[in-house]
């Protein structure tokens, strides 16, 4: 199911935005960019910000089939951001929409511009958590896991270590 073929591939899209813009607050704009990405669409969540900035992001996933190779998906998400309003600036800052490759059926992709996997997916729940609703089998080239077990590892309760005695 996760394969490509016939020129055919399937990319695992995270979206994500805590800023208002054009149609709205940030689910808005989330639910927007789904709408402008086609294909399936995880449900809209809330997390805390990463970084500098102090706004709720709302972040979701889509799951999309296509005939663009990496380089070219990326340049439509560029403009897809462009579009929404989206400006360079601070890294982790603000912003109106965030669209980036997490994952593509071809595997692993390198070049200057774009790493697929995305370098940092697998330690942000926030992440994890809309790819699981999309794609729970799907394995990550790099650690043979899936999806589901990727974010099971990183949500997992762990124990509190117990204070030393002191006698």
């Amino acid at each position: 199911m996760l394969g490509s073929s016939h020129g055919r591939h399937l990319y695992l899209i995270g979206v994500g935005g805590n800023r208002r813009g054009r149609h709205g607050g940030p689910r808005a704009e989330v639910a927007a960019a789904l709408a402008e990405l086609g294909g399936r669409a995880a449900p809209i969540v809330a997390s805390a910000p990463l970084g500098p900035s102090t706004r709720t992001f709302a972040n979701a996933a889509a799951l999309i089939e296509t005939d663009a190779p990496p380089e070219a998906l990326l340049a439509r998400l560029k403009a897809i951001e462009r579009h929404f309003g989206r400006r360079r600036g601070r890294r982790w800052g603000a912003r109106v929409i965030d669209l980036d490759v997490i994952l593509w059926s071809g595997g692993r992709w390198e070049s200057p511009r774009l790493s697929i996997p995305h370098r940092a997916y697998r330690s942000r729940a926030f992440v994890l958590a809309p790819l699981v609703a999309l794609a729970p089998r799907w394995r990550d080239p790099r650690t043979g896991h899936t999806l589901r077990q990727l974010h099971a590892r990183l949500t997992k309760p762990r124990a509190v270590p117990r204070p030393a005695r002191i006698a």
